[in-house]
């Protein structure tokens, strides 16, 4: 059984160990965890394309010692001319998953870096910038090995990504690298942009002549974005939403992300009041209370400027304890709802002064619009085609408008100092990772790398993944797998460690500076401490 990975000086989890690495170092150098989450969020972007790219988004969590969080929203809106007529009138009756005119959103997660690292809290400029950097451009400079999940994934999804523009010559080329495990990837155009902004400084990528070579390439392959959309966006730093539970606080991100729903299942969960963890109260009860969060998430959760109603009155007391209510203990409620996609990777940070984040990038599908900018090396996410081109949608395409968003870092503070950052890639999955990692953890006091690495399930699809049944994986005892599907549970089995779970990782510092980290033994990452 592995153990938990033990410091006191600071550490980094990420689901690849480069990442962690790259982290760890900036503590080592004596960088800041806002700083240590700069430079892995960089090299994340290089080494697992298929999952996240600087062109996509971000959201973070930052708690100072003795503070609560502050939450950074580096969501990029839709470009001004990204109207419901601009698809129409080029033929389109929904918005595409590749290919340019996927690519409708301002990329905003270096936007988020910059946000973080000007946050009061955040223990920056120890570190130059070019420092935080250099690892990603070494690493795209020179080439990294194409993971055994990357290339699987390229392989399945080369059909419909072969097609978006410069899509083949950056990941594929003459050796079809990223199909194949092993095989070096180099990605020098996006070596060439992060050295730049280095040197100029990460506003550049908005403002200066990174923004300017990405917009003259979006308007000749066919995007709506310009210049101008992104010239205007900045990140938001925002309040998170929290909830009382149990002997901790939770905090996670407010609308467009799916926060919400991770915070309602806990809630839910808890005045379910099951005194034992890993059997079919557990499992049924988190399931139950997912479909209960999920409905309200999706009635309620878009941008905010849209919303009908704040998200906090989604978690009084009196609302919570109704959807408690109508959980059945014994049988599982009617499902589907609609579900989403995702592809997305989590990291957290705490450094030695006790400073801890929970960051999040995604490209939403996996290696997003397919779309690799030539002038600048930069894939481009596809996050826009969330909306939709009817009016009467409940995400129905507007300029301005942020997409819904399924990241949501999370962060828990307990009531004897220890703060928690913890989180997961895997669309749907997210709230249900959180919700399981924390039960084990906070409810049933399970060991954090156990409760990260004991067999996990998931509602709904995922990863591209068509069926909404209940997924199980195969390590789950046979008599609560029958016990689910008695109590009317769709229930499919999937394998022992599959990485539809979604990638989880999670650190707790407790305040007399004692850390404990985990990784998820799903993904190809690890922790990596001072």
């Amino acid at each position: 059984m592995i153990n938990d990975t033990l410091g006191n000086r600071g550490m980094v989890t990420a689901p690849h160990h480069l990442a962690a690495d790259a982290g760890r170092d900036v503590l080592r150098d004596g960088g800041s965890a806002v700083e240590a989450m700069v430079a892995a969020a960089a090299v994340i972007a290089v080494v697992y394309p298929h999952m996240n790219a600087i062109g996509g988004d971000g959201f973070w969590l930052i708690a100072e010692p003795g503070q609560p969080p502050t939450g950074v929203d580096a969501c990029g809106p839709a470009a001004a001319a990204a109207t419901r007529q601009w698809y129409r009138q080029r033929g389109m009756t929904e918005i595409p998953a590749r290919g340019a005119a996927a690519a409708l959103t301002v990329p905003g997660t270096i936007g988020g870096w910059i946000k973080a690292l000007q946050s009061p809290g955040s223990g920056a400029g120890r570190l130059p910038l070019w420092r935080l950097l250099e690892p990603a451009v070494e690493l795209a400079r020179r080439g990294v090995p194409v993971t055994r999940g990357q290339a699987n994934l390229t392989r399945q999804k080369l059909e419909a990504l072969d097609v978006a523009p410069g899509f083949a010559e950056t990941f594929l080329g003459q050796t079809a690298a990223a199909t194949h495990a092993g095989a070096s990837l180099v990605q020098p155009g996006l070596a060439d942009t992060l050295e730049h902004l280095g040197r100029a400084g990460l506003d550049d990528f908005y403002r200066g002549d990174v923004a300017k070579t990405m917009a003259d390439d979006l308007q000749r392959l066919g995007s709506p974005l310009v210049f101008e959309d992104l010239a205007a966006f900045q990140a938001l730093e925002v309040d998170p939403l929290s909830l009382k539970i149990g002997h901790a606080r939770l905090y996670n991100m407010p609308p467009p992300t799916q926060g919400l729903a991770s915070l309602m299942i806990l809630g839910i969960f808890e005045r379910l009041g099951v005194d034992t963890g890993e059997g079919f109260a557990h499992v049924h009860g988190l399931v139950e209370a997912t479909k209960q969060a999920f409905r309200v998430r999706d009635e309620v959760v878009t941008d905010p400027r849209w919303m009908s109603r704040p998200a906090g009155e989604c978690l009084t007391a009196k609302r919570l304890d109704a959807a408690a209510k109508a959980i059945d203990r014994q049988t599982a409620a009617p499902w589907p709802s609609p579900p989403a996609d995702g592809d997305t990777v989590w990291m957290g940070a705490v450094d030695a002064q006790g400073r801890s984040v929970s960051f999040i990038q995604s490209i939403y599908w996996e290696y997003g619009s397919g779309v690799v900018l030539p002038g600048s090396g930069v894939l481009m996410q596809n996050r826009g085609m969330s909306f939709g081109l009817d009016a009467n949608h409940p995400q129905a395409l507007a300029p301005g408008r942020r997409p819904f968003h399924t990241l949501n870092p999370a962060m828990a503070i307990f009531d004897d100092g220890r703060r928690m950052p913890y989180g997961t890639m895997g669309g749907e999955g997210q709230p249900q990772t959180q919700a399981a990692i924390f039960s084990r953890y906070a409810f049933y006091e399970m060991p954090l790398q156990q409760a990260i690495s004991a067999p996990r399930w998931l509602l709904g699809r995922t990863w591209g993944e068509r069926t909404t049944s209940l997924k199980l994986e195969s390590r789950l005892p046979e008599s609560l797998m029958t016990a689910l599907r008695d109590a009317g549970h769709e229930v499919e089995t999937l394998g022992a460690y599959d990485s539809t779970m979604g990638h989880a990782g999670a650190i707790v510092a407790h305040p007399d500076g004692y850390q404990a980290g985990a990784a998820d033994p799903r993904s190809d990452g690890h922790v990596a401490a001072v």
